[in-house]
């Protein structure tokens, strides 16, 4: 096989849940994906979804108690990372896999200058002494675009625009040349001037080192911009993966259709945006059925009763959606949602592109 095409990670039936006293929360709910060398896989979801703790459950981060990995596997070159120890994962983590958080302000720590943290990763997992640490840090800061990186090495986050400490996470999570980076909403804090650079940013390292990300986001703009591969997830399952492309040309599941439509169209005059009705389940209050039901426009009596399976289709694109399966054939029921929604049920438009 060419290492091109190998799979850096693959995902098998992740279920990470939280437990309290009178309830269980099912955040991440048998999730299945996976991402090869070099491809950019997106995650895509309203707040709430299970996106980012999927990504916590990759890192092995979930915050226990309350929280567990309850099933699944996380097979990262073909070693499953739950059977590894702590001090086995302090190794893989910011060395092997990397992981870009949501807001760097909150990342990075206020007293050390940002040079002293990308070099201290460099030393933990490379045994490197602090001068050539230091001096790989500096050359980090210049792979990434930073502006007088000398200067900046020294200076500490709150003395860097929000643009810049996002280019500092970004090296601190390539410094070790990782096989997997996982970049959650890595754009979200910045405006769209600079969300465009940090994602060329990513590209442009990505084609030099091979690096496998997964790029989780809630803007379908990036999703376009940056991914191969797609998992539209909703309340804590994956309900449609595919291609990039197949994802805009033909959606197959009701919701990511009305994700599309919800993103205004520049050669169309429309003076309202369709929005989904409705608000996403709790994850401790989930319906029966198919969870997405409750506001699908197509749903019949059979969407009500029992949850679909996640069904291959054509090539690698999987749905789960009773529309696309025999049964749904035989159904003959009427549809149970009426499509045609007054403004007292209408939900939120939830997704813009370039909206963060």
């Amino acid at each position: 096989m060419n290492k091109q095409d190998q799979d850096v990670l693959v995902v098998k039936n992740l279920k990470t849940h939280f437990f309290t006293e009178d309830k269980v929360t099912k955040a991440v709910d048998g999730v299945d994906f996976k991402v090869k060398r070099g491809e950019t896989l997106g995650i895509v979801g309203e707040s709430g979804c299970g996106k980012s703790m999927t990504s916590l459950s990759i890192m092995r981060l979930v915050p226990s108690p309350p929280g567990k990995i309850v099933d699944g596997e996380i097979l990262f070159k073909g070693e499953n990372l739950l059977d590894k120890s702590e001090e086995e994962m302090r190794k893989v983590r910011g060395n092997e896999i990397s992981m870009i958080f949501q807001e760097p302000m909150t990342s990075l720590n206020p007293v050390y200058t940002v040079g002293e943290q990308i070099a201290e990763a460099i030393r933990i997992h490379q045994n490197a002494g602090k001068k050539e640490a230091w001096n790989k840090a500096v050359d980090m800061l210049k792979l990434v675009g930073m502006p007088s990186p000398e200067k900046r090495a020294k200076q500490e986050p709150h003395e860097l625009s929000g643009g810049m400490r996002q280019r500092v996470m970004i090296a601190i999570a390539l410094a070790c040349n990782p096989e997997l980076l996982i970049a959650d909403e890595p754009t979200t804090a910045l405006d769209v001037t600079i969300q465009a650079q940090i994602l060329d940013l990513l590209k442009k390292l990505q084609n030099e080192l091979g690096t496998a990300i997964v790029m989780i986001t809630h803007d379908l703009g990036v999703v376009a911009e940056t991914c191969d591969k797609v998992a539209v997830m909703y309340a804590g399952k994956v309900v449609e993966y595919t291609d990039v492309d197949s994802l805009f040309e033909n959606p197959k599941h009701p919701y990511t259709e009305g994700l599309l439509n919800s993103i205004p169209k520049l050669d169309e005059d429309v003076e309202e945006l369709q929005a989904i009705r409705g608000s996403v389940p709790s994850p401790s209050d989930l319906p029966k059925g198919c969870l997405f039901a409750p506001r699908c426009p197509y749903a019949r009596e059979l969407c009500h009763q029992s949850l679909p399976d996640l069904t291959e289709m054509d090539g690698e694109i999987k749905v789960r959606c009773w529309m696309h399966t025999e049964e749904w054939k035989r159904e003959d029921t009427p549809i149970t949602n009426d499509k045609d929604q007054t403004d007292s049920d209408k939900g939120v438009t939830l997704y813009a592109a370039g909206n963060s």
